[in-house]
């Protein structure tokens, strides 16, 4: 069996989209979609725009939405996949993929989901780190000790976790961190502190675009961050996508239990993210990667 995955923010790069003109002219009706439901010209940004254009969540999550989306259209057939999973915003896009949601309200959830985040950002400084070389356990220790906002946010494969939490409480962990050999500590280059409790507040609006739109059975079973648990009940993915905001991207277990499943190849599209975890949990499951 074969599962189709797609990868989430921090998975932009400079010119991705003449990265797909240039694989397809034809894909610039995707862009003028994402366009005229945006408000904002999203192709010149994906085009033209620079590193710094590309990082505000605003943007970057529409970006890398479209981008993967668009490479899923472009190289896949619909009864290739037996089920699907995506990384944090990822999981929109596959809800896409697997017909649950149209391009449109996926699009439009997204948009507003980033806007949410943003405004959660923006309400109190944070950020994130990913840690190399330590036991779950360890990192979830560390974390429980510190004196300030700070938790094991992604389970991204065994031997890192990405942690996330105020600017102190991040300060501090990774102290802790490198006290306990761990093998790289390394910020990230975030807006705030995604799937942890300071996204709190953008649960209510994300909610609210949820109620709005309509999902419709998968067509495969999509594995959820919140559980690493497999779904087609459209009111239990519409619960879980918003516990997601709050809680940990369980990746590592994610990629256990499509295994155990019966998925025998990974297909990423979009940036290669995703490919490389899955290499890190079992190096003799094949995986192919568009970009």
């Amino acid at each position: 069996m074969k599962a189709a995955i797609f990868p989430g923010q921090g998975s932009q790069y400079v010119s991705m989209g003449s990265k797909l003109l240039e694989n397809n002219p034809d894909n610039r009706k995707y862009m003028d979609i994402a366009n005229a439901i945006l408000g904002f010209d999203l192709a010149d940004v994906m085009i033209n725009g620079n590193v710094d254009d590309l990082k505000e969540t605003k943007v970057t999550q529409p970006a890398v939405f479209l981008y993967s989306i668009i490479q899923y259209y472009n190289n896949s057939g619909s009864d290739d996949f037996g089920c699907y999973a995506g990384h944090s915003l990822g999981e929109i896009t596959a809800l896409v993929a697997s017909d649950c949601l149209t391009l449109e309200d996926g699009l439009g959830l997204v948009s507003k989901r980033a806007g949410a985040m943003q405004l959660a950002c923006e309400e109190q400084k944070s950020t994130m780190a990913a840690v190399l070389g330590l036991e779950d356990e360890q990192v979830e220790r560390i974390c429980n000790e510190i004196d300030d906002v700070v938790v094991a946010a992604n389970y991204n494969c065994p031997g890192q976790v990405v942690i996330s939490g105020s600017i102190t409480g991040i300060d501090k962990a990774m102290e802790a961190c490198k006290a306990a050999e761990a093998r790289r500590v390394l910020p990230l280059l975030v807006g705030g502190a995604f799937h942890s409790p300071l996204m709190e507040s953008a649960k209510e609006s994300l909610s609210k675009a949820i109620a709005q739109l309509s999902f419709k059975v998968p067509r495969g079973p999509i594995f959820q961050n919140v559980d690493a648990l497999a779904t087609t009940d459209p009111e239990l993915i519409k619960q879980k996508l918003i516990a997601q905001l709050t809680s940990p991207v369980r990746w590592t277990q994610t990629m256990i239990n499509m295994h155990q499943y019966g998925v025998k190849h990974f297909t990423e599209f979009g940036a290669k993210v995703l490919s490389g975890f899955v290499k890190r949990y079992d190096r003799s499951l094949p995986t192919e990667q568009y970009k």
